[in-house]
């Protein structure tokens, strides 16, 4: 199993500096050049092949999402399989791939901006986001958990009355445990990180109370200190995002993950990389 879990003592410290993890090959966040575009603005299955490369914004400190490997300087992950599948249908090449690192907060900028072709980044599929994105069908389904100190005693959200929870920044998450909350009568309040290691280090110095985000996501971030409450809430589907414009490049995209959702190949990705453990 490629399962990637020592990223914490590797690159916790590394990623609360922009770019400390470098960058290599195949992956850079200043993509001068944008994404490929026809003669309409439009970016399509054609115009990626004239341009040779399939840029997607991933994320790069998401265990066996999108994590960077401290070793290689590659990133790998679930999510990064998937974009080098969809390279290798359009390309013919599963490396004639441009990873590009994103957060919650930059990647639909990224994709506004046409610096990426598409998102495979833990991207939730929310209808006030489908107004301004395509998404594809769900290529996996989660939910929101919290991750706490074992020591502060928390059984479950009831306990955590004025409790202070760490979120990303530009999430849906807060508005997903506020009406969570709301339902047993307790405040919370928030703060926001740019990074997932961000809110861990967070967590670890006491700043906040809790790291919530998508459950198999804080799976990735458990060490002896900590642990995820039972709570699930607010189902998380993650979709393929692409420009509102680009239809045609969303329906070639929306058939290979229906396809490979029919054939077993997401299953054994998931699988591949312990998720849904």
């Amino acid at each position: 199993m490629k399962k990637k879990n020592l990223w914490v003592s590797l690159c916790l410290s590394a990623a609360l500096f922009l770019g400390a993890c470098g960058s290599d090959a195949t992956d850079t966040a200043d993509s001068a050049a944008g994404s490929a575009t026809d003669a309409s603005g439009q970016v399509t299955v054609e115009s990626i092949k004239e341009a040779g490369v399939l840029k997607v914004g991933v994320k790069e400190d998401v265990p066996n999402f999108g994590l960077r490997n401290t070793e290689t300087n590659e990133i790998e992950g679930f999510e990064i399989d998937i974009a080098k599948k969809l390279a290798e249908e359009i390309l013919g090449d599963a490396e004639a791939i441009e990873l590009v690192p994103v957060t919650a907060k930059t990647r639909g900028p990224l994709l506004d901006n046409g610096e990426v072709d598409m998102i495979i980044a833990t991207f939730t599929v929310t209808e006030e986001r489908k107004e301004t994105y395509n998404f594809s069908d769900a290529y996996y389904v989660d939910a929101v958990g919290l991750l706490v100190k074992k020591d502060k005693g928390y059984t479950g959200l009831a306990d955590m009355d004025g409790a202070t929870v760490g979120v990303a920044q530009s999430s849906t998450t807060a508005d997903a445990i506020a009406a969570e909350a709301e339902q047993y009568g307790i405040t919370l309040s928030y703060s926001e990180y740019a990074t997932y290691p961000e809110i861990k280090a967070a967590l670890d110095s006491g700043r906040v109370d809790a790291f919530s985000v998508d459950r198999s996501i804080l799976a990735g971030y458990l060490d002896d200190s900590t642990q995820i409450l039972k709570d699930r809430f607010a189902t998380q589907d993650y979709g393929v995002a692409t420009k509102k414009s680009n239809t045609e490049l969303a329906t070639a995209v929306n058939d290979l993950i229906t396809a490979w959702g029919e054939d077993g190949t997401l299953d054994a990705l998931t699988t591949e990389w312990g998720l849904g453990e």
